[in-house]
């Protein structure tokens, strides 16, 4: 099983950008389908984006396609979630989640693994 810490979140206003980092130990990250979701406070946990094993391909959530972008070092066994202009609307708790999957999958359920979270704060 993979154990997965985030990083990199904090309070920024409205147009800025931040990156998260998702440091993964304990199995290569390469074996595993990454994935970004985030939750706002009094709402489900949403899929934000993901990338395959391999860093192929990548597939994002239609509020965020322009703006966020996601990449992977296997070799560090990091993942990245770039955010840009960012809107206050973006205001959630952003985890990264890891399944043994060769496609990008986007509930919350097929996902085998998830970090603790790192929270994002856009103001207006």
């Amino acid at each position: 099983q993979v154990q997965l810490v985030e990083s990199g979140g904090g309070m920024v206003q409205a147009g800025d950008s931040l990156r998260l980092s998702c440091a993964a130990s304990g199995r290569t990250v390469s074996s595993y389908t990454m994935a970004w979701f985030r939750q706002a406070p009094g709402k489900e946990r949403e899929f934000v984006g993901g990338i395959t094993r391999s860093g192929g391909s990548t597939y994002y959530a239609d509020s965020v396609k322009g703006r966020f972008t996601i990449s992977r070092d296997n070799n560090q066994n990091t993942v990245f979630l770039q955010m840009n202009r960012l809107r206050p609307e973006d205001t959630a708790v952003y985890y990264c989640a890891a399944v043994l999957s060769t496609v990008v999958l986007i509930s919350t359920r097929d996902y085998d693994a998830w970090g603790q979270g790192t929270q994002v704060t856009v103001s207006a």
